[in-house]
């Protein structure tokens, strides 16, 4: 099953914002399932084309400091947008950003961050219900406590789990995330509580490990806050790639059974991504799409409810690692 509002853009070209992630990632993805001779005629089984779910203050407050929430729901928003989406560099200067060519303000975005974020609770519900679900947003793993960082407001993937868990549907999750980059803020989210374990796939190298351990003012960079699991795959190492992801998974079984796993199913590790902070791996088509097979057969295998999410994937090709790989998870289940 799949869960996207084809009325909900991708692309934040209608804010100014220059990052390259564009609306053909969904509209292409779609495209492909719904020209597939078998899938095409059964969307009315695999499609959910509305985010139902909503989520409030205290949604946030489970995940994110009152701080950093009150001054979402103040006149700072903007402030906090350029920051999490990093629109003004270290000179000041408008970094991938051209507020001149917006249609929209900045402020406007939230609504959207919202929407998104309770696409990946709705997510979850679908997958303990179905099986599996996979979500065209969300993902923003980058998201801590106090602020946003890495294209990430929100980090909807704790405010998930923190929400079901609060609902007593589920107790225990895995987060398997295979985007490009670590999944920092996921695991600063989450350190010291057994109920959630991480595992995380990501370049050795680049943003966001590409600073010091400690930070000037002498407190510790969050960015290197352990997963349960870390897998750093080093430039070059692509070959390997599977085989260590297939032993992390192994590694995450042995730690106890979950109730859920969520996967962070980032398309930038593709070789074709265009955002230049994911260059440090460069699978080929064929790889991205035997490590979304690995991790669907891993958790289909154990009867484990799985919620994919899109997170990262920037530029005009990543769509095809979706196509591919759902087409083949569709086929599998209807």
């Amino acid at each position: 099953m799949i869960l996207y509002d084809p009325h909900i853009p991708v692309s934040l070209m209608e804010f100014g914002i220059q990052i390259p992630v564009r609306d053909s990632r969904t509209i292409r993805t779609l495209a492909a399932l719904q020209n597939d001779p078998h899938l095409g005629p059964l969307q009315y089984l695999w499609h959910r084309d509305r985010i139902v779910e909503t989520l409030d203050r205290q949604d946030l407050l489970r995940v994110h400091s009152p701080d950093y929430v009150d001054r979402l729901y103040s006149p700072q928003l903007e402030e906090v947008i350029t920051a999490a989406y990093e629109l003004i560099d270290a000179e000041g200067r408008y970094h991938r950003y051209t507020p001149e060519t917006a249609t929209r303000p900045l402020a406007d975005l939230f609504e959207r961050v919202l929407l998104k974020a309770a696409a990946t609770v709705q997510c979850a519900r679908l997958a303990l219900t179905q099986g599996f679900c996979f979500s065209f947003s969300g993902g923003a793993h980058h998201a801590q406590r106090h602020y946003g960082i890495g294209f990430c407001v929100l980090n909807d993937i704790v405010i998930a789990v923190r929400k079901l868990q609060a609902e007593k549907i589920i107790e225990k999750v895995w987060i398997v995330d295979i985007d490009a980059h670590k999944g920092d803020g996921t695991a600063a989210l989450t350190v010291g509580d057994n109920s959630i374990r991480t595992l995380s796939i990501h370049m050795a190298r680049g943003w966001p490990l590409d600073g010091s351990p400690i930070l000037a003012d002498g407190t510790p960079n969050l960015s290197f806050v352990p997963s349960d699991i870390d897998i750093p795959i080093e430039s070059g190492e692509e070959a390997l790639y599977v085989d260590r992801l297939k032993a992390g998974l192994q590694q995450l079984e042995r730690l106890g059974k979950a109730d859920l796993a969520i996967v962070v199913c980032g398309s930038d590790p593709y070789e074709k991504d265009e955002l230049p902070s994911t260059a440090g791996l460069r699978l080929t088509l064929d790889q991205m799409l035997e490590r979304d097979q690995l991790v669907y057969t891993f958790l289909h295998e154990r009867q484990m409810p799985a919620a994919f999410v899109m997170a990262g994937g920037y530029g005009d090709h990543v769509w095809q690692v979706y196509a591919q790989f759902l087409t083949w998870a569709l086929r599998e289940r209807y």
